[in-house]
């Protein structure tokens, strides 16, 4: 491959500059020729002129006109300033497409040793799925594909947080205005309908506030004293303690949600090898944190409360157990790293998707571990991400005002529907086909949208931008791939066979070859970063040059039949290429359209 040649010319190089001038030792800088000037290969001259004692074009075109003497691949070449650029020759472009074609999982490293985890979705049990959480799943779901995809043992975790506060909120309420409702009476998805009690228990409690303060309570004190949420704090208590019927209503209630849960990660297309609990989790966490205050890492306060001072650190005390002796996030986040790592002794390192906001936590939560003296404390990792707002605004879940899951998902397939049939994409299509090419292409739209950008930029969704069969758009590319698969078709159907060889490429050919070759340096990238965007970015471009090679050279009209051959190979690689860098998104690509 283009690698193998690249290490071919530095060690030419050195060769060439210990003969010419002398140099015995030098960097060789071969870096990929800039997309404004012509050439495949540069190098940068500058280094070797106190040497050579000529202009740096001089020197470039010297060292230029020894290698392609020497070296068969190289075609031509030319020199801007002190950068030679190289051009390699439509015989080597060929040989590298042959390669590709014999590579089985083309792009696809073999797996080593190193096992990665990385936790994703990690919901809270009184809520269903929102816009952010789709966020949250398509992009560790898609990072644990590319870390697969490039080599590593993965395992795909959530840890649900099924205990705690904001849990009693929904529970009390369902228990004070619920009436006995179940999914299964009111039609309901179960996190759906426990999700509607916490923005009851919420209504409730703003309520109650409104009343203290119109009776001269001030509101900070009045947001402490309402009795509903005395009643949750109470709930919470009683449910640590194991009381046996806020034990039984908690798993009643969670049992709906993870029903629903499930029910929307099938539809999202994201799965997970290992599932934590919160709730089996902080006991851990408590141990861990007894343990260090009893080594005088973690100090007591006189109300109780343990908090750790990271002042040395550049940072500010933080809580790690309530004055009450009840358990915050930290808590099980500790007890649950621990585990992890007990659970899987090859674990090398883990990877946390969680929205920017939870910076500050994560940074304490992997200072605190390495305090405690775990060594695998330095391999963690927070996948930071940014927000994602709607035209309309930020969301609010108290309020009831997210942007659900699920209604997200049916407003994609429906839209995804209504333009396909707008352009006759599904003429032909029984009924079934039509359904699950509009899943295809909405959940395509939606995850190709979300997942082009930058995981760390906060950014906008627009559902309607997204569907859309022209542009940056997942539906562009899931065409494109249909309309290779089609071209194949009749390829097939003509018996088109190459006859004799196929040795000039047109320059459109060449530049797919050329971006077929960086798939699994693209693959390795994106990975390293934990960054899909890269990959989606490499797959339009690849889709774009294509489709101009499709508009520009005639592929199954041509009289040359070695190039029709030779054409239809390599829109079968590209077509290959697109699958595997959408599959690697999470997305799916149809065969018609």
């Amino acid at each position: 491959m283009k690698n193998d040649l690249r290490v071919v010319l530095q060690q030419l190089i050195a060769a060439v500059l210990r003969e010419l001038y002398g140099i015995e030792e030098g960097k060789i800088d071969l870096q990929d020729t800039r997309k404004e000037f012509e050439g495949d290969l540069t190098l940068v001259v500058f280094p070797y002129l106190k040497a050579s004692r000529k202009k740096p074009e001089d020197t470039a075109r010297e060292i230029g006109e020894y290698l392609q003497k020497e070296i068969a691949e190289i075609s031509t070449f030319n020199v801007v300033k002190g950068f030679l650029n190289i051009s390699l020759s439509d015989a080597y472009w060929i040989e590298q497409l042959q390669d590709i074609v014999q590579t089985d999982n083309y792009g696809i490293a073999a797996q080593g040793e190193e096992t990665i985890m990385v936790e994703y979705s990690s919901p809270n049990t009184n809520k269903p799925l929102h816009l952010g959480h789709v966020r949250n799943n398509l992009l560790g779901y898609s990072v644990s594909e590319l870390l697969k995809a490039a080599g590593k043992k993965v395992v795909k975790a959530q840890i649900i947080n099924d205990r705690g506060i904001h849990i009693c909120k929904s529970m009390l309420a369902w228990q004070k205005f619920g009436k006995g409702e179940t999914p299964e009476s009111s039609g309901l998805k179960g996190d759906k309908l426990v999700g509607k009690y916490y923005v009851e228990f919420d209504k409730a409690y703003r309520e109650e506030i409104r009343r203290l303060v119109d009776k001269g309570v001030e509101e900070e004190k009045a947001r402490q004293k309402a009795s509903i949420m005395e009643e949750a704090r109470t709930m919470l208590k009683k449910w640590e303690q194991g009381e046996p019927e806020t034990i039984a209503l908690w798993e009643k209630m969670n049992g709906w949600v993870y029903d629903g849960f499930e029910e929307t990660y099938d539809r999202l297309g994201v799965d997970f090898d290992k599932y934590y609990y919160e709730s089996q989790t902080y006991l851990l966490g408590k141990r861990v944190i007894e343990e260090g205050l009893a080594k005088g890492i973690f100090e007591k306060e006189d109300d109780g409360s343990v908090w750790v001072d990271l002042a040395s650190e550049g940072l500010d005390r933080k809580i790690l157990l309530r004055s009450d002796g009840t358990s915050v996030y930290m808590t099980q986040d500790i007890g649950t790293a621990i585990q992890r790592f007990e659970d899987f002794e090859d674990l090398t390192g883990m990877i946390y998707t969680v929205g920017n906001e939870q910076d500050y936590h994560f940074k304490v939560l992997f200072i605190i571990l390495d305090k405690l003296g775990y060594s695998w404390a330095k391999n963690l990792h927070h996948l930071s991400y940014g927000m994602v707002d709607l035209p309309s605004g930020k969301m609010k879940s108290r309020e009831g005002t997210v942007v659900d899951a699920d209604e997200l998902i049916d407003e994609m397939e429906q839209t995804a529907a209504k333009i396909s049939e707008e352009l006759g994409k599904t003429e032909g299509m029984i009924a079934e086909e039509k359904k699950n090419l509009y899943h295809m292409v909405g959940l395509g739209a939606l995850k190709y949208y979300i997942l082009r950008v930058d995981p760390r930029k906060r950014m906008m969704f627009n559902p309607e931008e997204s569907i859309d069969f022209n542009g940056d758009t997942g539906p562009f590319i899931q065409y494109t791939h249909a309309r290779i698969k089609s071209l194949l078709r009749k390829g097939r159907e003509r018996e088109l066979n190459a006859e004799g060889g196929y040795d000039q490429l047109e320059e459109s050919e060449q530049n797919i070859i050329k971006w077929l070759v960086k798939f699994p340096e693209i693959i390795q990238q994106a990975a390293a970063e934990h960054n899909p965007a890269i990959v989606a970015a490499y797959v339009y471009d690849l889709v774009k040059m294509y489709n101009h090679f499709y508009q520009q050279v005639p592929i199954l009209a041509d009289e040359n039949k070695a190039a029709v051959a030779f054409r239809l190979q390599l829109s079968e690689i590209t077509a290959d290429v697109v699958k595997t860098g959408m599959r690697l998104l999470g997305i799916a690509v149809p065969e018609r359209m």
